[in-house]
């Protein structure tokens, strides 16, 4: 949870604002989902334009203002957030629920007959617009996409981000931009596309192999690329990359022009291009300046796929930050144990702490996401955020979850781990045990290469579920390498669509991280990484095993291990043997005993 929350009266003055101007313009609703012309999930300041009207700062939300109403739409990650944020400011939270009416179903059904429900369509990919504009046909509503009302009211907007743009080089970018263009290139071919039109960041970083840090946490880029058989053109602010990258570029193919420019070039494109495009991933603002005549040809980005399936070379480098990283928890986990109870700790000294740690450690660049260290209470709340304004102390008895990850050159890492505090009660510890079941259940697995990656979810909530206890999030999501710590495409979530191109190949990284929150009390997740590997094949196809990559003790003291069976004893203990063999060499002094102390067999500690 973040207090960042805005006083409530200034909430409701932008309110009355833009209602005047809808009022004006002849709107009856106003749709601001939480997205950029690149329909990312981080976003720029410049593009936070639901936070800046709504008050409420979580990553993800939907907010729709009529003239007598205004709501948003968020998940269970942030209710309780939400609720606080939204307090006092007029605008009602609507719990997103699976089965129940999201905001675009919402609109189609409460908009007035002949009614104009308003977007900026720069921000609205073209298959939610589609699927809006098709729901209020039916009701006689028409959707406009051509004005930006929030622009015209948000005063002291940001600027657009102005960060320098920098080279992925070997021996971590182990594929040249070169031969990926060829790649893409022979993607096109394949589709009878003429040209393909990228607006997603992290599919331009992967591609031309060069990195940013205009969005936290990712460090990717503002941009847009156009390629055909003949020219990459990258659309990026050329302030943003020095002389030496600018010419690095030009000799191998890329055209740079300024950001700006993209829309006169969708316009200049002939008239019988055959242009790819994912409509999930553009936006309808976007290509509404394209001329009539051109023929969208319309698929997942090849670059989406491409960048999923992590090399041999590629998991060479993934597997040293993942010790770098265990390395760096093993140091931090080592100095908690012994400031606990002798200084002051906070929510915020942990992130400190484990940031400091991350930071010593070689090919560190960055966090891959707000560090979450949430005691006891906060740990109900899956996107908590601890801020100067409001955390907790961490002192007494408790559970305190701690869910984090590093950007280092040569891969992006995320886990989360439970850490005992003073004496836990044995309903913490069942918590504990029954969500580590979920965990081995899904690392254990063996699965059919190809299967659609939402249909294992069951595999990792059948433990959980045998007890009548569940969870509201997603269960794995994709890794980047190096990249977005959320990356599609497959994600592990029953929630999810189960589309072809959710189908899990070699390569991919995914997390898993089932949970458990008990709102006002605790909340229980541990996660890690995992990589697909070939399993081998047989006469019924080939299948696909789990190599897990995170490498850190689970804490043997939030469990109670007569709950695991034999089989979940043998995986756990190997695991640790595992984490033991390869961090000792990168630890010494106390980080080294700990991390002994913390991989003795449960069997042993049983």
């Amino acid at each position: 949870m973040s207090t960042q929350s805005l006083n409530p009266g200034l909430v409701v003055q932008r309110l009355a604002r833009t209602r005047a101007l809808m009022s004006q313009n002849g709107i009856q609703a106003l749709l601001v989902p939480s997205a950029d012309p690149h329909l990312s999930e981080y976003l720029p300041a410049y593009w936070q334009g639901r936070q800046w009207l709504s008050g409420f700062y979580g990553s993800v939300g939907t907010l729709i203002v009529t003239p007598t109403f205004a709501g948003l739409w968020a998940d269970s990650r942030y209710w309780e957030q939400a609720t606080k944020e939204l307090a006092g400011s007029s605008i009602e939270l609507v719990k997103l629920v699976p089965g129940q009416p999201g905001p675009l179903e919402w609109l189609a059904e409460q908009a007035p007959q002949g009614a104009t429900v308003s977007v900026d369509g720069a921000v609205l990919a073209l298959a939610s617009a589609r699927t809006l504009e098709g729901k209020l046909k039916e009701r006689g509503a028409v959707l406009r996409t051509d004005i930006d009302l929030l622009g015209q009211v948000w005063e002291d907007r940001p600027a657009l981000p102005v960060q320098a743009v920098y080279e992925h080089l070997p021996p971590q970018a182990t594929v040249s931009r070169v031969v990926k263009l060829a790649q893409l290139r022979e993607s096109l071919v394949q589709r009878k596309a003429d040209a393909h039109f990228i607006a997603t960041l992290d599919d331009i970083a992967w591609l031309f192999n060069l990195r940013g840090s205009d969005v936290s946490f990712n460090p990717v880029f503002v941009s847009f690329a156009l390629i055909n058989a003949e020219q990459a053109t990258l659309f990026v602010d050329l302030n943003k990359v020095s002389p030496a990258l600018q010419e690095t570029l030009k000799h191998d193919g890329v055209e740079l022009r300024e950001y700006i420019e993209i829309n006169d070039a969708l316009a200049a494109l002939p008239a019988s291009t055959r242009l790819l495009v994912d409509p999930a991933r553009v936006t309808c603002g976007l290509l509404s300046h394209l001329q009539p005549d051109v023929k969208l040809v319309e698929g997942v980005n090849p670059t989406t796929l491409a960048k999923s399936q992590k090399s041999l070379d590629d998991a060479f480098h993934i597997r040293q930050a993942m010790e770098q990283d265990g390395a760096a928890l093993c140091e931090f986990f080592a100095w908690l144990e012994t400031a606990l109870g002798r200084e002051r700790i906070t929510e915020l000294t942990i992130d400190e702490q484990l940031t400091a740690a991350r930071a010593r450690r070689p090919g560190f660049v960055s966090l891959s996401f707000n560090t979450i260290a949430a005691f006891n209470a906060n740990g109900a709340m899956p996107h908590y955020h601890a801020t100067e304004q409001e955390h907790a102390v961490v002192e007494g008895d408790g559970l305190l979850l701690i869910d984090s990850g590093g950007q280092y050159l040569g891969g992006t890492t995320d886990i989360t781990r439970m850490v005992p505090i003073g004496t836990l009660s044995y309903e913490q510890k069942r918590d504990c045990t029954r969500v580590l079941k979920g965990v081995i259940a899904l690392s254990r697995a063996q699965f059919p290469k190809g299967i659609l990656s939402p249909l294992l979810d069951s595999i990792a909530r059948a433990p959980i579920w045998a007890e009548a206890v569940d969870y509201g999030h997603g269960t794995g999501h994709g890794v980047g390498y190096f990249l977005n710590v959320h990356e599609g495409p497959q994600v592990i979530a029953y929630q999810a669509a189960p589309a072809p191109h959710t189908a899990m190949q070699a390569g991919m990284i995914t997390s898993i991280e089932p949970g458990t929150y008990r709102p006002g009390r605790w909340g229980v997740r541990i996660e890690n990484l995992v990589l697909n590997r070939e399993a081998g094949a047989s006469e019924f196809g080939s299948f696909l095993k789990f190599e897990t990559l995170t490498l850190c003790p689970i804490d043997t003291r939030c469990l109670e291990p007569s709950l695991l069976t034999l089989e979940e004893l043998e995986w756990f203990d190997a695991y640790h043997a595992q984490v033991r063999e390869r961090l000792s060499p990168l630890l010494d002094g106390a980080a080294l005993e700990w991390l002994l102390a913390r991989t003795v067999p449960l069997s042993r500690v049983a």
